[in-house]
């Protein structure tokens, strides 16, 4: 661009050049002229005054009279002509040289300001190109081309916080799947052992059988909720999850959840029935979504009470799960929605730290919430928040 540019200004000089040289050279001529015309009308009216007054005077008079006109013809023609020529080149000498000055002053103008931001962001984005987001690039805003040169490192650290996003995700993908990759281990080394230990007949009791077969039954509903959860995650990454909602009875298809859910375990307790109101929900991710908020509390509340209990909202249908464990940290409470992350309680105890994030994205898509209550040492209360259809309102 500079190259071209010089050589637009050579152009540029070069034209102008040639006008004022074609300009100067009819400007003289035609002065010249003009001073020729002038000069003769006047001599010509001095010598017919002169004939008037010698009329009557003898010719050799007249004759040196002519002479002496023609040669004063002569000296003011060139005279007159050479002054008025003198002037015109210094006027055309003045007006070239503004000329000159001018285009100069324009083009310096246009190198700094368009040229040299143009060459500096061409190198920025050569760097750009090559993987180098760290440099910054400096601009001025009342620069010409300050709010595109803003644009451009606008543009460069949402690269960079996209680049660093998606090393984020890639290395997040690592840890879950190592994660569940280790956690799956445990349970079917379990039920390896106990599936041998049936092979060798060692139930030798109808108890000691029955145990073995329920530790078997526990271990593979640990497998399949990790496989359940890792396959949720892979689904929500891509924005496949599809929910089919559909208009039902809440206290008919959440009541056999729980109690499928619950089965005998004596410590979880339903305080009151589930309301007959009418609810938009996907029936088999909201059985995932208690599967997870249950098994949750199961897991870190280490076998204390758990209470299940309903109330009406706010136009909304409320499902609270309470615990009375360890409780959470203060600081974990931000981040527990987040995919992966694990609080300090977990103690050693299996999962890939997703649990939470599913409930949540689960509830935002059937058009509810998920809420969380810390009781410090004496426990944990999720909310779950299910709109209620609009027909059920009236």
């Amino acid at each position: 661009m500079k190259h071209n540019i010089i050589k637009t200004g050579i152009l540029f000089i070069t034209i102008l050049t040639l006008i004022m040289a074609v300009l100067t050279i009819w400007i003289l001529k035609d002065n010249r002229e003009m001073n020729y015309r002038e000069r003769i009308v006047d001599l010509n009216e001095i010598q017919e005054l002169t004939t008037l007054a010698i009329k009557k005077g003898d010719s050799n008079t007249k004759e040196k009279l002519d002479k002496r006109i023609q040669l004063l013809q002569n000296e003011l023609r060139n005279e007159s002509v050479q002054r008025n020529s003198h002037k015109i080149l210094i006027y055309i000498a003045i007006v070239y040289s503004v000329c000159l000055i001018f285009i100069f002053i324009i083009f310096i103008y246009i190198y700094y300001v368009v040229i040299r931001p143009f060459k500096r962001l061409e190198k920025y984005a050569n760097e750009v190109a090559s993987g180098n987001l760290d440099l910054p690039l400096q601009y001025e805003r009342q620069n010409l081309f300050g709010a595109f040169t803003w644009a451009f490192d606008h543009m460069r650290k949402e690269v960079k916080k996209a680049r660093a996003c998606e090393k984020e995700a890639i290395e997040n993908n690592k840890t879950v799947i190592a994660t569940i990759s280790h956690d799956i281990k445990t349970p079917i080394a379990s039920i390896r052992a106990y599936s041998e230990g049936l092979l060798a007949n060692m139930d030798t009791s109808a108890e000691r059988r029955e145990r073995y077969l329920s530790v078997i039954m526990n271990k593979c509903d640990e497998v399949s909720k990790l496989s359940n959860d890792l396959f949720l995650h892979s689904l929500s990454n891509l924005d496949k999850l599809v929910m089919n909602l559909e208009v039902c009875d809440a206290k008919k298809v959440i009541t056999p959840i729980l109690e499928q859910i619950i089965g005998e375990n004596d410590n979880i307790v339903i305080l009151n029935e589930v309301m007959d109101v009418k609810v938009r929900l996907d029936i088999r991710r909201f059985e995932q979504v208690l599967e997870n908020v249950i098994g949750n509390s199961k897991k870190y509340a280490s076998e204390s009470r758990i209470e299940i209990s309903f109330n009406l909202n706010n136009h909304q249908l409320e499902c609270h799960i309470r615990d009375y464990g360890k409780g959470i940290s203060e600081e974990d409470i931000p981040f527990l929605f987040e995919k992966f992350y694990r609080g300090k309680n977990i103690e050693n105890k299996p999962g890939a730290g997703l649990g939470l994030y599913i409930v949540k994205y689960i509830m935002e898509q059937m058009d509810g919430s998920v809420d969380l209550n810390n009781y410090n040492s004496n426990g944990v209360e999720i909310t779950l928040e299910i709109p209620m259809y609009e027909s059920s309102l009236s």
